[in-house]
């Protein structure tokens, strides 16, 4: 199984990035995504979710900001970031979360800085 995040980069305060997880190993269309950003020193934070249906969940600082699709044609998943500010600064990476399974993804480190 493979998880990989793309798309980061450094990006001035209100600027936007579109983030990429691409899986492989894993039948995508069963696996609600979920995309995780770690800060420095923090612990992992749940940023977003789509389901296998499609339905999606924000946390409170993504609401309005970040919007998280998926593409079950193409085995992927998008994070589009608008808006951004520093505090968005982290290693950001998406999991595959089954019932009583759960894949990790390598990340993509996302720095907002002017």
């Amino acid at each position: 199984v493979q998880l990989q995040a793309s798309g980061g980069g450094l990006v001035l305060p209100g600027g936007s990035l579109t983030l990429s997880c691409a899986a492989s190993g894993i039948d995508f269309k069963l696996y609600t995504m979920k995309w995780y950003r770690q800060a420095p020193g923090q612990e992992d934070e749940l940023v977003a979710m789509v389901t296998t249906v499609g339905t999606t969940e924000y946390a409170d600082f993504a609401k309005g900001r970040f919007t998280v699709s998926r593409d079950n044609n193409k085995n992927m998943s998008y994070l589009q970031m608008s808006n951004l500010k520093p505090g968005d600064t982290g290693l950001y990476f998406c999991n595959a979360w089954y019932p009583s399974r759960t894949y990790r993804g390598l990340g993509t480190q996302v720095t907002v800085s002017s």
